[in-house]
C-alpha cells in the first residue's frame, strides 16, 4: 500500500465520519433527547468507518490494496470513478 492510498482512504473516512455525523445529529435530537448531539454524532460517524475499515481490512487481506479495492470499500463502481475521471481530464 502506498502513501497516496493511505492519503485517500484518509481523507475519506473524515468526509464519511463528517457526513454521516451531520445527518444523525437532526434524527437523533427527535428520536433520543437525553443522547447528547455529540454523542449521537459520533456514535453515527464511528458506525459508518467501522463499516468501511472492516471491507478495507478484507480486502486487504492479500497483503494489497488497490484504489479499485478503496473504491470499493466507499461504495464508489467503476463506471462511477472512470467517470469522475474523464471529467478531470477534460477540465
Amino acid at each position: 500500500m502506498n502513501l497516496a492510498i493511505i492519503k485517500d482512504v484518509v481523507g475519506r473516512m473524515v468526509a464519511l465520519f463528517l457526513t454521516s455525523a451531520a445527518g444523525t445529529i437532526t434524527g437523533a435530537a427527535a428520536l433520543a433527547p437525553e443522547l447528547s448531539m455529540g454523542k449521537a454524532a459520533a456514535i453515527a460517524g464511528v458506525s459508518a468507518c467501522v463499516v468501511v475499515l472492516q471491507k478495507l481490512a478484507a480486502a486487504s487481506l492479500d497483503g494489497n490494496l488497490t484504489k479499485d479495492e478503496v473504491d470499493a470499500a466507499f461504495g464508489i463502481k467503476p463506471e462511477t470513478r472512470a467517470a469522475a475521471d474523464e471529467a478531470k481530464a477534460g477540465k
